[in-house]
C-alpha cells in the first residue's frame, strides 16, 4: 500500500514538472510559434509531394525533403517576403505630418456637421494623431523582424517534418485518447480546416488586393499599394469586409465635390472588389473546407494576439 502511494506521489511529481516545463517553453518561445504554425500549414499541403518523391519515384527522403523546402522557398517564402517588404517600403515612404492629418479630419468633420448635424470628432478625440506615424513604424519594423526570424525557423522545422513523415504522423495517432475512427475523422477535418485556410484565405484576399490595385490605378487614388495591402488584410473580417476600405475612399471622393469618381469607385469597390469575394468564396467552398467567417476572424486575432 505504501509503494503504491509512494507510486503516485512520483506520477504527481513528474505530471507537475512536465505541465511546468510546458509553460516555461511556450512562455520562452511563443514569439516563434508563428514559425512551426506555418511549417505545420506547408507540411500538410507538400506532404502528398514528398510521399510521391519518395515512395513512387524511390528518392531519398533527404533529397526530397530538401527539394521540396527549396521550392517552397522559392515559390512560397520569397513572394511572401517581398510582398511585405514592399508594402513596408511604401508605408515608410509615406510622409506622416500629423497636423496635416488633424486638419484633414477636422475639415471632414466640419463638414459631415453642417451637413447632417452629426459630430464626428472633437479636438479632444484627435490627441491620439501625433502618436500616429511612430507607431506604425515601429510595428512596421517589428513584424517585418518577425516574419523573417520565423520563416527560417518554418524552413528548418518543415525540412525534418518532411523527412520523418510516417514515424512522426503514427506516433501523434497513437497518442491520441480516440478511436481509430474518430482518429482519421480529426485527421481528415484538420488537414481540410488547414487547407481551407492555407489557401483559400490567401487566394481570396490576393485576388481582392490585385482587383483594388488596378482599380485604384486607373481611377486616380494615391497609394494605390497601401490600400490595395490594406483591401487584402480586411477579406478576413466578417459581413463589411473590404467596404472598410473602399467605401471610405468612393465617399472622400464624394465629399470633396468629385462626385464621378466618387460613384465608380463605390461601384468598383461594390460589384468588382466585393463581388469576387462573394464568387471566389462559393468557388472554393466546393472545393474545401466550408469554414464559418467568424471562426476565420478570431483565430486570426487569437493568432496575432498570442505569435505576432
Amino acid at each position: 500500500m505504501a509503494q503504491l502511494q509512494k507510486s503516485s506521489h512520483y506520477r504527481y511529481v513528474l505530471i507537475g514538472l512536465i505541465l511546468l516545463l510546458s509553460i516555461v517553453i511556450f512562455t520562452q518561445f511563443r514569439y516563434y510559434l508563428g514559425g512551426f504554425m506555418a511549417a505545420i500549414a506547408m507540411y500538410t499541403i507538400l506532404r502528398g509531394y514528398m510521399v510521391n518523391l519518395v515512395e513512387e519515384r524511390n528518392w531519398s527522403r533527404g533529397l526530397s525533403a530538401s527539394l521540396i523546402v527549396v521550392g517552397s522557398i522559392i515559390f512560397i517564402l520569397i513572394p511572401l517576403t517581398g510582398i511585405g517588404f514592399l508594402a513596408a517600403d511604401t508605408i515608410s515612404g509615406i510622409e506622416i505630418n500629423p497636423e496635416r492629418i488633424k486638419s484633414i479630419i477636422g475639415e471632414f468633420t466640419t463638414d459631415v456637421k453642417r451637413r447632417t448635424g452629426i459630430e464626428l470628432f472633437t479636438p479632444e478625440n484627435l490627441s491620439f494623431v501625433p502618436q500616429v506615424g511612430s507607431s506604425l513604424m515601429q510595428s512596421v519594423v517589428s513584424g517585418l523582424s518577425s516574419m523573417v526570424i520565423n520563416s527560417i525557423i518554418a524552413v528548418f522545422v518543415l525540412y525534418f517534418m518532411l523527412v520523418n513523415y510516417g514515424n512522426l504522423e503514427s506516433t501523434l495517432m497513437e497518442l491520441l485518447p480516440f478511436s481509430e475512427e474518430n482518429k482519421l475523422i480529426l485527421k481528415n477535418e484538420t488537414r481540410a480546416i488547414i487547407l481551407s485556410n492555407t489557401i483559400g484565405i490567401p487566394v481570396v484576399a490576393l485576388t481582392q488586393g490585385v482587383f483594388a490595385y488596378i482599380g485604384y490605378i486607373f481611377l486616380g487614388v494615391n497609394t494605390p499599394l497601401v490600400y490595395a495591402v490594406l483591401v487584402a488584410f480586411t477579406t478576413i473580417i466578417p459581413v463589411v469586409g473590404t467596404s472598410l476600405v473602399w467605401a471610405p475612399i468612393g465617399i472622400s471622393a464624394l465629399l470633396n465635390g468629385d462626385i464621378l469618381r466618387g460613384v465608380l469607385l463605390l461601384a468598383y469597390g461594390l460589384v468588382v472588389i466585393g463581388g469576387s469575394d462573394a464568387i471566389l468564396r462559393f468557388i472554393l467552398q466546393k472545393k474545401l473546407s466550408n469554414i464559418h467567417p467568424l471562426i476565420t476572424f478570431f483565430g486570426v486575432l487569437i493568432g496575432l494576439a498570442m505569435f505576432g
